[in-house]
């Protein structure tokens, strides 16, 4: 039975090939993991969620497997990740792996044997159809691909189309195939024996696709959507994976949950639907973006009012928050008003870690990372290169619009390595590192935010701390003050006579706050704040980014 230990969990996601280089070839590896677990363990995170470390040619990253039960050679080996897993539960740290089931890498095995002919055994674990068109080379559907393009890629051996939602080097696998879904449960219960304690899944609701394949609708710029996000059998096919493995080890299940809104969230984590623990979604991550990727100026009214629209879902759901990942720009300055981005950063840390739900924080957030001044061919993810292709396609004019915009909005943001000290590479790596290095690592780095007392890093320390078995953060009611100020953040967590009540000031300006009048307390305590001469609750000027937590007695 589950214990639901996720819900006093605060998780780390690292990203493998930017967290630490243990041999000098300039990529991050498991070993480099393992060699920072005490590191971890002092931050004060209880549980970390890894990237994926499997077998993959990396045409994204990682997110494209060629095998599910063996580890990618520029990490490592399986038995360095036994090792590192036995070491991260000796220091009371749980693992939570990628599971990247909605397509495979072409180089799988699976998708190999499916090429080779139209009645071979293999051939329908993927979605193959013919062409439309005289010459039978038009695709199927007029359905996108998420990094821009058709969802179709033609094979002139068998004359007949492969999807892929994403890269064509990703063929979507075929649910609908009970063979398929068989071995998605197998590839969980191989590493759920090993010991990791849950999966993040990725774009786990695009994997019910209707046999039909109808056309789809425009919508923000990609096409057939409302196909196959939450497709026909989602919910069939997950209660099916998680009877068959979830439900059989004490797991935390959260996945990404692309494409749903608040009206789907209570369907897809209901505890007694017995389907997902929790869920990310997008709308938070995308309150400074048009269309997801084009950047406007954070609206912070919005930005509470999605907040509060989760927090005050049903009991018998979980959130799961975050600020940054590695498919996000960095938080710091996105989320900021400019001014002293570690001052904020402490305010950054407050707001998201009080709120109710499970915090995960990104590799190098506790230290303040932020994003790079990249030069535009530094740029090297898979989704910023399609998209300013695909605009120079339109028009070589606008190549640099294209160029500024993902200077905001790349992914390649959150992938640059982590900044461990003020040496060569930030401390990464002893070779040359695969991906650039932000030059700001010799001010931002974790050996001297370690020394520094007042550091954004000892504050995270600090905050963490607080909230691990604290009953108030994991179980109190959310209750949000001041909705409508465009300045503030001020919430309560209320459990029976006892609160944590939490201000946060956004902007980089002297902030006048009112106590709201509703605020009767018997007694106060001032537990946390970025600011020394913090006094007690009441109406007052808050500096610039301040931040307070103070725990009330009704």
């Amino acid at each position: 039975m589950k214990n639901r230990w996720y819900k006093d969990a605060v998780v780390y996601q690292i990203y493998p090939r930017s967290f630490c280089d243990s041999n000098g070839d300039g990529i991050g590896d498991i070993k480099g993991i393992t060699s920072k677990i005490e590191y971890l363990k002092d931050l004060g995170i209880n549980a970390v969620w890894l990237s994926p470390v499997y077998k993959s040619p990396n045409k994204d990253n990682g997110y494209d497997i060629s095998d599910y039960r063996d580890i990618m050679d520029e990490f490592g080996t399986l038995d360095d990740f036994k090792e590192m897993l036995e070491k991260f539960h000796k220091n009371g740290i749980k693992v939570i792996m990628d599971l990247v089931v909605n397509h495979t890498s072409d180089q799988h095995k699976w998708f190999q044997e499916s090429k080779k002919s139209k009645d071979n055994p293999y051939r329908d674990y993927y979605i193959w159809r013919k062409g439309r068109g005289k010459d039978g080379k038009k695709p199927p559907n007029n359905w996108t691909s998420r990094f821009m393009g058709p969802a179709w890629e033609y094979d002139e051996a068998s004359g007949e189309f492969y999807m892929h939602l994403f890269a064509k080097g990703q063929p979507d696998l075929n649910w609908n195939n009970p063979k398929v879904r068989q071995e998605v449960a197998d590839i969980c219960n191989y590493w759920f024996e090993m010991g990791v304690d849950g999966f993040r899944c990725d774009v786990l609701t695009y994997i019910s696709k209707p046999d039909d394949l109808p056309d789809g609708k425009f919508n923000l710029g990609l096409i057939g959507d409302e196909h196959f996000t939450i497709g026909p059998n989602y919910h069939k096919y997950i209660k099916e994976l998680n009877e068959k493995s979830w439900s059989k080890y004490d797991s935390f299940i959260v996945a990404e949950a692309i494409g749903t809104g608040l009206k789907d969230a209570v369907a897809l984590t209901d505890e007694n639907n017995k389907e997902l623990d929790s869920l990310f979604h997008f709308d938070l991550a995308n309150v400074d973006a048009i269309l997801q990727f084009i950047p406007k100026k954070v609206d912070l009214v919005k930005f509470k009012k999605i907040i509060n629209d989760r927090q005050n879902l049903p009991a018998t759901t979980w959130n799961s928050n975050y600020y940054e990942n590695h498919d996000q720009p960095r938080s710091l300055p996105r989320l900021a008003d400019g001014g002293d981005l570690m001052e904020a950063g402490k305010m950054l840390a407050v707001s998201l870690l009080m709120i109710k739900g499970t915090p995960f924080i990104y590799q190098g957030e506790e230290l303040g990372m932020t994003n790079c001044a990249f030069k535009k061919e530094e740029m090297i993810d898979v989704m910023a290169t399609q998209i300013m292709g695909m605009f120079h396609k339109i028009s070589p004019l606008l190549d640099n619009w294209a160029y500024k915009v993902m200077l905001k909005r790349a992914r390649d943001h959150a992938r640059t390595p982590m900044q461990w000290n003020g040496s060569e590479n930030g401390g990464f790596t002893t070779g040359k590192p695969w991906m650039v290095v932000n030059p700001n690592y010799t001010e931002i780095n974790a050996e001297k935010e370690q020394s520094d007392e007042n550091s954004l890093l000892n504050f995270y320390k600090k905050v963490i701390h607080f909230k691990l078995g604290n009953e108030i953060a994991i179980n109190g009611n959310y209750i949000e003050y001041l909705k409508k100020n465009k300045n503030l953040f001020v919430f309560e967590r209320r459990l029976e006579n006892k609160s944590l009540f939490v201000i946060c000031n956004f902007k980089n300006k002297d902030i006048k706050f009112a106590l709201p009048e509703e605020i009767n307390y018997k007694n106060c305590e001032l537990k946390i704040s970025n600011n020394k001469d913090a006094g007690k609750l009441e109406s007052c000027v808050l500096k610039p980014y301040e931040t307070r937590i103070y725990e009330l007695e009704y």
